[in-house]
């Protein structure tokens, strides 16, 4: 055998050896999505599916579609079927730009909760009727249509985290928080570039003590967007599984794996843009005595323009809280 034969075959026989090894995996990690998605389903309860916002059913493949992710904060020593939710972060996908909206909804705004039948906090809708009433709620809020969503517990956000090998962070400030088991002050954190564990960076999304609930917003959105970053890196590529299992033990979801498939597409795009949008407005105490973020009348409205814009669905006020249930509702 020529000495050109050998180098052939001992440059060959690895590469082939890791391009099996590779599809291995890429197809163990394809069937443990698929059984994850499965066993984490759990469909809203509309006709078709289908939000009353919407005229017909879409399919993220070809419509640009929206998904609401729900933080809900509970441990081991709460009930998570009536845990409110923490963190509430809509999410709009444009195929034809590639981009994707990140609206970040403070826990304490003052909505009209159908399932109430009553002004109150936005976060009280999950408490009272899980997802769906949290889905109505914010479709009634801005007019937007909710077509998917998910749910993650924090556990399962700490557990994410750690399966990624931790997250780098510019911290904004020092600070003292509890961890998710409740433990008071047991996370402390100095400002600056560092690596957050999963704890740390659950304590760091959590905190508003040091400024406010927009800003919680906004640091939720760029933490989602770390996330994010990590997760598609090539360095997690073997990490893929463990954050799988962290993801399918703490997830609730309408998509099915056909759906989340069909995102695929925005994950693979080198030019995806990422874009984070907030509601402005103000907070008080209100006659019952409990503190609320009062959304901006006009911000209110230009959030659900661009949102529906960025959705290429029409610039029409429907029956919604925007147009009947949320006037002035100012008593501080």
């Amino acid at each position: 055998m020529s000495k050109k034969k050998k180098w052939t075959l001992i440059i060959a026989v690895p590469l082939l050896l890791v391009i099996i090894a590779a599809g291995s995996y890429a197809a163990y990690l394809y069937n443990k999505t698929e059984n994850m998605v499965s066993d984490s389903q759990e469909k809203v309860g509309r006709e078709n599916d289908t939000s009353e916002l919407r005229s017909e059913t879409v399919n993220p493949v070809e419509d640009n579609v929206s998904a609401l992710f729900i933080g809900v904060d509970n441990s081991e020593h709460r009930n998570e079927a009536q845990a409110r939710s923490d963190a509430l972060i809509l999410a709009t996908f444009n195929k034809e730009n590639s981009s994707v909206k990140l609206l970040s909804i403070p826990r304490d705004s003052y909505v009209y909760v159908p399932e109430m039948n009553q002004h109150t906090k936005i976060n009280h809708a999950h408490f009272h009727g899980g997802p769906k009433a949290t889905i109505e709620t914010v479709e009634n809020f801005l007019d937007v249509p909710v077509d998917y969503y998910a749910k993650m517990n924090f556990e399962g956000f700490v557990e994410v985290v750690d399966a990624l090998g931790g997250i780098n962070y510019d911290v904004p400030y020092e600070l003292w928080e509890s961890d998710s088991n409740d433990d008071k002050n047991s996370i402390h954190l100095m400002p600056g570039e560092q690596h957050l564990n999963g704890e740390e960076a659950l304590a760091l999304a959590r905190t508003r003590k040091y400024d406010n609930d927009v800003e919680r917003g906004k640091r939720q959105q760029e933490i989602l967007k770390t996330i994010a970053n990590k997760a598609t890196s090539a360095s997690s590529v073997f990490k893929l599984g463990e954050t799988i299992d962290a993801v399918g033990d703490n997830l609730t979801t309408s998509l099915s794996f056909d759906d989340m498939k069909s995102f695929l597409d925005y994950g693979l795009d080198e030019n995806i843009s990422i874009e984070t949008v907030n509601l402005e407005g103000n907070g008080g105490y209100m006659d019952d005595g409990l503190w609320y973020y009062q959304v901006n009348e006009e911000s209110k409205n230009d959030m659900r323009a661009e949102l529906r814009s960025h959705l290429d669905l029409q610039q029409n006020i429907g029956t919604s809280d925007y147009a009947d249930n949320d006037k002035s509702h100012n008593t501080y």
